[in-house]
This record gives C-alpha cells, sequence and structure tokens, in this order.
C-alpha cells in the first residue's frame, strides 16, 4: 500500500512538472530573442572575457548592459553549449520556472504534507506572470528560483537554529543580488523574521548568527560591483544607466532609488507594448546635472528642431507621440490606452490596496490566487495554533510564506516607483505555497471545525470565483465567446461546488462526495489562470514586457512576440545597413556609431559587428565628451554615425557629426522601398548615415 501511495505521489508531481514544462518550453522558439537588448549583450559577451565578465552590451566593449552579471552569464554558457539562438538564451529561465515548481513542491510538503504541496506546484505552475517570465530572457525566474533554494535553507535554519543554514541562506540571497541586485533583498523581510522568532535558539544568539550572517550577505552581494569599480574606467566598458560610472551608483540609482520614487526613468528593456504603444515618457534624464529633458506632450522629441522641455535640441528621429487612448488620470499618472488597462509601468497605475485587483496591466498577472491565499493563511493559522512559542516547521513556514508575500504586495500596491509587470512574479510563489497549505487546512476545519471556521472553504471558491469573473469583465469585449464561455462555466461550477458544500456539510457519510466537489470548486478556479498561461504558448509573450493571462487573447492585443525590431528599427533597414558595412568597414574598432543600445541590439544579433551605442540603453548616459568622440575620429577607431533615434544626451556629437560628416546616400545603405511608410520611433526613416573618415587629421 505504502509503495502504491508512493508511486501516485510520484506520478502526480510527474504529471505538474510535465504541465510546468509546456507552458515554459513548449513553442519557445517562437519568443524570437525575447528582449534584444539583453540578447544583444549575450551575442557581445561570447566575443571575449573580458566583454563576458563585464556584462558589455555590445561586441566592442563600450557599455555594460545596466544588471548585474549572474543571470546574463549563465544565458552565455548556455549560448556557447547550444549555439546562440533565441532558445538557447531562453532556455535557463524556461528551466529555472519547472524547477522552482518542484523546489516549493518539496518545501511545501516537508511540513504540510503532499496534498498542500501538489496544489502549491499546480498553483504556481499555471501563474500568468511567472510563465511570461519563464519564457523570456529577462532574469526574474532565475532568482526566484535562487530566493526559492534560499528560503529553503532559511526554514531549515530557523527549525533547529543551524548557524550554517542561516550562512547558506544568505549568501544565496546575495547570489540573487547578483541577479537583480536589490530585488533579491524583497526577501529579507521572510528571512530575518522567521529566524528571529524560532524557538530553535536563544535570542543573544540568533542576533549574533544574524549580524554575521550579515556581513557575509554584504561581501557576496558586493562581491562583484567592488570587482567592477575597482577596474579603472579606461580599461572597462562604461556602467550603463549609472551617472558616474561605477557599479555602486547603479545599484543605488537607477536599480534603487528609482524602484521607489516615482521620478525614476525607465530600465530593464525598452518600453513598447504589445499593442504598439509606445513607451511612457521618462521623468527625469540619467545625467549628472539632472536636467529635466522632457517634451511638452510628454514623448520624445527628435528630428530638425525638436526641442526638449528645457530647450535643448534631439537630433534626428522622428516626433515620439503617445498612443491612442492615452492620457492622464485625475492624479496625474501617465495611462496607456491599452485593451481599455490603465499604465504602462507598474508605478503608473493609481496606487492603493486595490491597485493589484484594478483594471490595469497588473491585477492579469499576478491576482489569480491572491484571495485564496490570505483565506488559506487565516485557516492555516487557526489549524496550526499560530501563536507564541513559534516551535515547530508549520508555524514557522507560515510565517515564512507570509512575511515573503506581505511586504510586496505592499510594495507593488502602493509604490510609485519604476516596476514592470513581470517583476510581479516574486509573488508568485508564496502566494502559490500559501494557496495550497490553506486549501489543506480548510478542508481540515470544515470536516472537524466550527461552523463559523467550516465555511472558510465553500467562501474562498465563492471569493475566487466572483475575482474570475471581476477580471473577465475587464476584457469581456475583446475576447471570443468560447474562451468567455469556458471561464464563465467554470465560475459556476466553483459556485455550484460550494454551495453543494454548505448544503451537506453535516450529512452523515458525506466525505467522499464533499472531496470531489471540493475538488470540482478548485478545478474551476484553476481554469482562467491556466487559460492566461496556455495563451503565451500560442501568442508568444513580449519580448520587452512580458507578460501572459487575458490580454493575450484580446482582438485588441496584437499575437505573437514583436520584440524589439517594431519599435527601434527596421529589420530590411537593419539588412541593408548590414550589407554595407560588410563592404565598407576595414580596420576601425567600432563599425558604427548609433544613439542608443537599443538602436544597435537587433544590428549587433545579426551581424555581431562592434556598434558603439553612444548613449547607453536608451541613449540617456553621458559616456563621451565631445572632445572624447572626435579623438576617436581621429584615431581612426569611428567612420561611420547613424544619427536620429533616441539619444538624448549625445545631441552635440550628433549635431557635430551632422555638420562634419559626409551624407551618405540613402540608396547605399537603407531599404528605400520602405521610405514614406509610417514612421515607428528610432526607425531608419528617420535617420540618416554620415562618413567620418578622414575629416580630421
Amino acid at each position: 500500500m505504502k509503495s502504491v501511495k508512493f508511486v501516485k505521489e510520484k506520478l502526480a508531481l510527474f504529471a505538474v512538472m510535465a504541465l510546468s514544462a509546456v507552458l515554459n518550453l513548449a513553442n519557445l522558439g517562437a519568443e524570437g530573442y525575447g528582449n534584444e537588448y539583453y540578447a544583444a549583450g549575450v551575442k557581445s559577451m561570447l566575443v571575449n572575457f573580458k566583454n563576458f565578465f563585464f556584462v558589455s552590451s555590445d561586441p566592442g566593449g563600450f557599455v555594460s548592459i545596466d544588471k548585474p552579471p549572474l543571470g546574463f552569464w549563465i544565458q552565455t554558457l548556455s549560448a556557447r553549449v547550444f549555439g546562440f539562438s533565441g532558445w538557447s538564451i531562453l532556455l535557463p529561465q524556461a528551466l529555472a520556472g519547472v524547477v522552482s515548481v518542484v523546489i516549493l513542491y518539496y518545501m511545501v510538503k516537508r511540513s504540510f504534507g503532499k496534498a498542500a504541496a501538489l496544489v502549491s506546484a499546480l498553483c504556481l505552475a499555471v501563474t500568468p506572470v511567472f510563465v511570461a517570465a519563464s519564457r523570456n530572457n529577462t532574469v526574474d525566474n532565475l532568482l526566484v528560483m535562487v530566493l526559492l533554494f534560499a528560503c529553503m535553507f532559511l526554514s531549515r535554519a530557523a527549525e533547529k537554529g543551524k548557524f550554517k543554514y542561516l550562512l547558506i541562506s544568505l549568501v544565496l540571497v546575495g547570489v540573487g543580488f547578483n541577479i537583480k541586485m536589490l530585488q533579491a533583498y524583497m526577501v529579507i523581510p521572510a528571512v530575518y523574521i522567521t529566524y528571529l522568532i524560532s524557538a530553535a535558539a536563544p535570542v543573544k544568539k540568533k542576533v549574533k548568527h544574524l549580524v554575521i550572517g550579515t556581513a557575509v550577505l554584504v561581501v557576496v552581494s558586493l562581491s562583484w560591483a567592488a570587482a567592477v569599480d575597482l577596474v579603472p574606467a579606461g580599461s572597462r566598458p562604461f556602467v550603463g544607466s549609472s551617472t558616474n560610472n561605477t557599479v555602486m551608483d547603479l545599484i543605488l540609482g537607477h536599480n534603487g532609488i528609482e524602484r521607489l520614487s516615482s521620478s525614476g526613468g525607465m530600465g530593464g528593456g525598452p518600453g513598447g507594448n504589445r499593442q504598439g504603444g509606445n513607451m511612457a515618457y521618462f521623468k527625469k534624464d540619467r545625467n549628472p546635472s539632472g536636467a529635466q529633458n522632457v517634451p511638452p506632450n510628454g514623448g520624445f522629441q527628435g528630428g530638425s528642431g525638436g526641442n526638449f522641455k528645457d530647450g535643448s535640441q534631439q537630433n534626428g528621429g522622428p516626433q515620439m507621440q503617445m498612443p491612442q487612448g492615452a492620457g492622464q488620470n485625475k492624479k496625474g499618472i501617465q495611462q496607456m490606452g491599452r485593451n481599455g488597462l490603465s499604465g504602462n509601468f507598474g508605478g503608473q497605475t493609481e496606487a492603493g490596496v486595490t491597485r493589484l485587483f484594478s483594471k490595469n496591466i497588473l491585477s492579469d498577472q499576478i491576482v489569480w490566487f491572491l484571495p485564496l491565499s490570505l483565506l488559506g493563511f487565516i485557516a492555516a493559522a487557526i489549524v496550526e495554533k499560530l501563536k507564541i512559542p513559534f516551535d515547530n516547521r508549520k508555524k514557522l513556514d507560515l510565517i515564512l510564506w507570509m512575511m515573503w508575500l506581505l511586504p510586496e504586495f505592499i510594495y507593488f500596491s502602493y509604490t510609485k516607483g519604476l516596476f514592470h509587470q513581470y517583476y510581479l512574479t516574486m509573488m508568485a510563489p508564496p502566494a502559490a505555497a500559501l494557496s495550497g497549505i490553506g486549501l489543506v487546512s480548510m478542508w481540515k476545519l470544515y470536516r472537524d471545525g466550527s461552523k463559523v471556521k467550516s465555511m472558510l472553504l465553500p467562501a474562498s471558491f465563492v471569493v475566487e470565483g466572483a475575482l474570475h469573473l471581476m477580471m473577465l469583465s475587464y476584457f469581456y469585449s475583446s475576447i471570443s465567446a468560447a474562451v468567455k464561455g469556458i471561464i464563465i462555466a467554470a465560475a459556476v461550477l466553483s459556485f455550484a461546488s460550494s454551495a453543494l458544500l454548505v448544503i451537506y456539510k453535516n450529512r452523515a457519510g458525506n466525505a467522499g462526495f464533499a472531496k470531489i466537489l471540493a475538488s470540482l470548486a478548485f478545478a474551476g478556479i484553476l481554469v482562467t489562470p491556466s487559460i492566461g498561461s496556455a495563451a503565451a504558448v500560442v501568442h508568444g509573450v513580449n519580448g520587452s514586457m512580458p507578460a501572459a493571462g487575458l490580454e493575450l487573447l484580446s482582438s485588441d492585443t496584437g499575437s505573437g512576440n514583436t520584440g524589439m525590431k517594431n519599435r527601434f528599427g527596421s529589420s530590411n533597414d537593419s539588412k541593408e545597413l548590414i550589407s554595407f558595412l560588410d563592404s565598407h568597414i576595414k580596420n576601425e574598432k567600432y563599425d558604427l556609431v548609433v544613439s542608443s543600445s537599443n538602436a544597435a541590439a537587433e544590428m549587433i544579433i545579426k551581424s555581431g559587428r562592434s556598434i558603439m551605442p553612444l548613449g547607453g540603453f536608451t541613449g540617456s548616459d553621458k559616456i563621451l565628451s565631445l572632445s572624447q568622440f572626435k579623438e576617436l575620429v581621429k584615431k581612426g577607431e569611428v567612420r561611420y554615425v547613424l544619427t536620429g533615434g533616441m539619444g538624448r544626451n549625445s545631441q552635440d556629437i550628433m549635431s557635430w557629426v551632422q555638420k562634419n560628416g559626409k551624407l551618405v546616400p540613402e540608396n547605399q545603405w537603407k531599404n528605400t522601398t520602405s521610405v514614406g511608410k509610417t514612421v515607428n520611433p528610432g526607425e531608419m526613416n528617420s535617420q540618416s548615415l554620415y562618413d567620418l573618415k578622414g575629416i580630421l587629421k
């Protein structure tokens, strides 16, 4: 009998793993290169060890990616083994998603049993944002996997009072820091609080452990940053998105304060969205002077005579308009008009406790199991008599999961800083864990608890069903009748099963029937997030802003992964330009100069050529002065310059190029048949190519 149960358990776990693998890996090649900014970085890191170590965004080692190295090191190693392709650089994240499901299963099983573990693993596997992040080369799910390992060791540390387990946990958090910097520290409250309240060791001893562990955490976290900052600036790439060419500034600024402040700029990939909307305006430039370079209409201005709000001129590029339907709400928060959903960035949506449940770009990604996780925590707290002393693993794990979920819920609900919707994948593991633990606890209360407590189980299904109908209402006019019918039927199934659970509550011999009803109700609340996750397999996720959910099934949404080429350059034009460079470039260090890494990404991926992104990620970094650029021209290290695009802190250089360079006829480097079409921001139709050969002796 024991062996039969073992086989059933393994088969159930295998089924959940298989589901996760299908959602994460199926049709992965359709995602292209994902975020091409990061993909170009991987291509560049394959060139030499220097580029690899400093995570250069370009083959020439001019400027780095604006993130720490570990996630991209793993992608580069995958590309080295399997060859550079979209599939090879997406594979590590997809596998990390599957591994995370398995880790969560074993963590929950250890304390709460296999039933809770299976439910938790299943909830995580079908959470839309978790699937979207697994199918993209943003490294968020690599971070999630590492943090799950960290919490697994922390659970043992808290239970046993063992310093070695705490140390391993904090080392792993430090490793996570080298994947996504301060985002990794979002689990710190869970780690510290859980260990401090445990009854396994005296308080004085635990404080000592945490002090030593914190020192180790800081050392591991800052190891790469210190190594980079100790290297002379002239011997390494410029630190992308920093103001002073240091990783410490990147940590505290772009990847720190800007994530908390509403005045932050944009990072982590380009800002286009699948619906064809353009990126949100930048509220400030990332330059030492702090000048506010924002055009009056809230977009970017380029082309001749295009001026920023401060009067400075942007050379080349079309005027970047807000998409149709965009506007500002009553609080001045930018609204993007995307399927009627507010915001293109999380901080643009109206802050408050209901943010993650409202009609915006966030809710469809993570909301599905949040009510269940909250009610589940209450039920588990009742069952486990959650109070001092916290002297067993169940109590401690409950605290661990809630202290992971709660601070993140508060942050994502209230911050006005810069964050993207795929960051919400950080909430998926604790929400899934508490859902599984909670359902098992609710079942116990249903069978053995008081009349009031027993109602938690059917009430949770009713709340979840109502939530799913509310989410359906956000997309009701834009999704197919078949999908609407399935979602409504699933909600009705949950409602009906809940009603029957109430009716048959105290009838003799109803345990088996009640279990069937509970299973049916749970199946009902799995339907909609599963549909949203499966949509990513069919339609693909947006390379720059990965998201799954019902929005992918909306008729207002362009299906598939547009990547960056439709935002920052024409594929045909880049092909023609690469051919031109192939026939004209000889010994120059940089084959071409463009305004930003975004403008360079597609050409780097296709050709591997050394292209200088003059202003870094979005063109906002002040990397070279005009005199420094002239010196490169004089040495013959730079020949061709493509003016226009999104550069904002290199206007003086571009103006000088336009004034002194030799204009290359368009028919030599551009697909002239595309002239006259509708211009997207940053496309080469708005740009000009200049030859700088011999202009300085």
